[in-house]
């Protein structure tokens, strides 16, 4: 069964919108353990427009299975990580005028900075995945600097508007999780995946871990958070 990390950082948009104490993103994570999640992912941008320190510290008393904290590499971010030790470290690109993660990290030009950040994430103890797109000399590079997982990004199948669009962009990603798994990485998927479009992503061969934010918390403001996550747990069942 594929595992299901629930990104709550749009819980924590929601709050930052009225500079509110609520709705608080410890709740909604122990709502989503309780629903079925596998584990929570955080994304600490440097601008903390949603996910801060605090969460992050208080997120690590509380989930018990699999914390991901998805971050640049960034010094000052990569020292808080280091500090708080989540079970997963997921570097990322980041960019501030972006309204979400656009597009996966480029290792293969800024393979020196990644390097150090992982360096220093490992000898911390943390497991470490690099966000990247469906690019099999990405995928070769991510081997070279003994990266544990990759998470392929899956917003260019995602957002496909036609049916051979859709295809083509599925059989990338079905090509990149073969070639990861023959170089021995973990294969993890996320951006953009709703209940309806899971379905084929789940149905990959060697995907190992999905990672779902927005879908989930969009339809939580609907039906609450545990249905939301039982109803994507049960998406990922049925297609596989």
């Amino acid at each position: 069964m594929i595992r299901l990390g629930v990104n709550i950082d749009h819980v924590a948009t929601l709050r930052q919108a009225r500079r509110a104490r609520e709705p608080d993103p410890l709740a909604a994570a122990v709502l989503a353990l309780l629903g079925g999640a596998d584990g929570i992912t955080v994304h600490l941008r440097e601008d903390r427009r949603h996910i801060n320190d605090r969460d992050v510290r208080l997120l690590r008393q509380v989930v018990t299975s699999l914390l991901n904290l998805e971050l640049s590499v960034a010094e000052a971010i990569v020292s808080i990580a280091c500090d708080v030790k989540p079970d997963q470290a997921t570097l990322v690109p980041e960019r501030r005028e972006e309204l979400t993660t656009e597009g996966g990290l480029d290792v293969v030009q800024h393979q020196g900075a990644v390097a150090k950040a992982m360096e220093r994430l490992q000898t911390a103890g943390i497991a470490v995945a690099l966000f990247i797109d469906p690019d099999i000399r990405q995928i070769e590079i991510a081997k070279v600097l003994s990266a544990k997982a990759i998470e392929i990004q899956t917003a260019r199948y995602a957002e496909a508007k036609t049916h051979d669009h859709r295809l083509r962009e599925l059989n990338a990603l079905q090509e990149a999780t073969d070639f990861a798994k023959q170089v021995g990485l973990h294969v993890h998927m996320g951006h953009g995946l709703n209940y309806d479009n899971v379905h084929a992503i789940a149905q990959i061969p060697g995907v190992e871990e999905l990672n779902i934010g927005h879908s989930i918390v969009s339809r939580a403001v609907l039906v609450g958070m545990e249905r939301a996550v039982r109803e994507m747990k049960d998406a990922i069942r049925d297609a596989q």
